[in-house]
């Protein structure tokens, strides 16, 4: 999943564009694996950052309100106050959109 440069790694959205990713955590929350991920790309906010489930060699995106806070709330305790969490505060949008819908790593 991830190539010579270790902390990158690379996703394609629905209509196919190549996004790069830099790899914030790996968490284990119950059962499931979620990938904590912040864009690389210079127009996208530093703060920003998106959560994945991880299925087998796929990173799918989290639909479940209740799942997602799960994760975001274990993410922000492992790493105390840090400033990089992977959710506003609004509770509105989860970072999560259609357009990551899907995206496989490679």
């Amino acid at each position: 999943m991830v190539g010579e440069d270790e902390d990158v790694i690379k996703l394609l959205d629905e209509d196919g564009a190549e996004h790069e990713f830099s790899v914030v955590d790996v968490l284990d929350v119950g059962e499931q694996r979620y990938a904590i991920l912040q864009p690389v790309s210079a127009g996208q906010d530093a703060d920003t950052a998106v959560i994945f489930r991880m299925e087998d060699e796929a990173l799918v995106t989290i639909e479940d309100d209740a799942e997602f806070e799960r994760v975001r709330q274990a993410f922000e305790e492992s790493h105390g106050d840090e400033d990089e969490a992977p959710a506003d505060d609004s509770g509105a949008d989860h970072e999560h959109s259609s357009e990551d819908h899907g995206s496989t790593a490679h």
